[in-house]
């Protein structure tokens, strides 16, 4: 028996980076996967490989999270579980940053995550399980991605306020607050394949920042977070809502001067 036997989970985002090894782990697991995301060719592939469902869902449309839910009903008779991993990140200062800008940042993280909650908390069963993917700039500043922090920051506050509003129906609702993690987010080698000189550079480059800066000397692996996801979407976690939960190698420790 897996430790999310029978259970059905939508996860968001799921056509490459964490969202991805979530609902690989998740399979395995015992769970029945939605994959959901808008990346449609990526999508179908992963869902086909693992025997899941795949719907293309754009986060930010509240239509489209009700035909989400509505096709995870029809394919496995409910919803027992939500991970809102889908996002996007911008860099700019604050000055620099334009309105759209920042409004695009908002409607993907957080409008996304609102919208995610209330359609699928309406139609899940008691004692369901939503884990929304804040971040390491959701509990502290980061120069150059305001609009990123704000939402995540926001993403905190939906947590905590679902999880008391939910705890009735014993639907616990907690957050991860992953700091850098090697996706496409964080590595420009996974947004190209070919190795391009320059890409495989800054990758190097970016290498060499994180073992500066992470205590722990590395970045992280999607697979890391998407273990996280399955404690707090298990029953191991069954006492635990509202909470963040960092997975950052340490950064949020502080600064080594040594």
């Amino acid at each position: 028996m897996g430790k999310l036997e029978g259970r059905v989970v939508i996860v968001t985002g799921a056509a490459r980076g964490q969202g991805e090894q979530e609902a690989r782990l998740f399979v395995a697991e015992g769970a029945r996967v939605v994959v959901a995301d808008v990346l449609d060719g990526q999508g179908e592939a992963l869902a086909k490989e693992l025997g899941a469902l795949y719907v293309h869902l754009d986060v930010r449309e509240e239509a489209e999270w009700q035909a989400a839910v509505a096709a995870a009903e029809k394919a496995y008779g409910r919803v027992d579980g939500l991970v809102n991993n889908a996002g996007i990140l911008r860099f700019n200062t604050l000055l620099d940053t334009h309105l759209d800008e920042f409004m695009q940042v908002v409607e993907v993280n957080q409008v996304g995550c609102f919208l995610g909650i209330k359609a699928v908390a309406a139609r899940m069963a008691d004692g369901g399980t939503i884990v929304n993917t804040a971040s390491y700039t959701g509990v502290t500043g980061m120069a150059a991605v305001g609009a990123y922090a704000a939402s995540k920051h926001a993403i905190l506050g939906l947590t905590r306020v679902a999880a008391l509003e939910l705890a009735a129906r014993n639907i616990r609702v907690n957050a991860m607050c992953p700091g850098a993690i090697d996706t496409a987010m964080s590595n420009p080698a996974h947004l190209d394949p070919t190795g391009a000189a320059d890409t495989e550079e800054a990758a190097r480059a970016l290498d060499r920042f994180y073992r500066k800066l992470v205590p722990l000397g590395r970045i992280g692996r999607p697979e890391e977070v998407a273990r996280l996801a399955l404690f707090l979407t298990g029953d191991d976690s069954s006492y635990i809502t509202g909470q963040p939960f960092v997975i950052d190698g340490g950064w949020l420790a502080g600064v080594n001067v040594v």
